[in-house]
């Protein structure tokens, strides 16, 4: 299993496990889970790896079908100015690769923020660790197993 599971199972928290068949021909990764999950693209959150200035990373934990808004991550990470990490960086920095990113078990602890939309639902899906498989849990589990906080992310 990946890191996110193995971090997971052991906080002891409630959770499920959704797996699929990964195509590649999706442009979306995101957009592919929602759909072979059969679930709202509102309640399948991407993680995003973005660069802060003057230095560090922190993870923006967004709705698949949303676009980041680079200012609003900055401020609620307490930075003044971010923008999305090199692709080349991603697996570097979170352990993960792209389209699989968790925020959850990832390689060194990252400031995370959530978006705030995701407490409108008793659930949310993230990521597992690799493409294919997501985490079905509470919102509020999320912010607790990442120390994260929620903020308005979305443009």
């Amino acid at each position: 299993m990946t890191p996110a599971v193995h971090r997971i199972r052991k906080a002891g928290v409630a959770f499920r496990i959704h797996e699929y068949r990964h195509d590649p021909s999706w442009s979306s990764y995101g957009m592919e889970a929602a759909a072979k999950l059969g679930v709202d693209a509102g309640r399948v959150f991407k993680t995003l790896l973005v660069r802060l200035d003057p230095f560090g990373f922190a993870l923006a934990v967004i709705p698949v079908e949303a676009m980041l808004s680079m200012k609003s991550v900055a401020k609620a990470a307490g930075s003044k100015k971010a923008e999305m990490a090199r692709p080349e960086d991603v697996q570097r920095i979170t352990g993960y690769v792209l389209g699989g990113v968790s925020p959850i078990g990832q390689k060194t602890d990252l400031v995370t923020v959530i978006d705030a939309s995701a407490e409108n639902f008793a659930s949310i899906f993230v990521s597992a660790g690799r493409r294919g498989l997501d985490l079905e849990l509470s919102p509020e589990d999320l912010k607790a197993l990442t120390s994260g906080t929620f903020a308005g992310l979305c443009q």
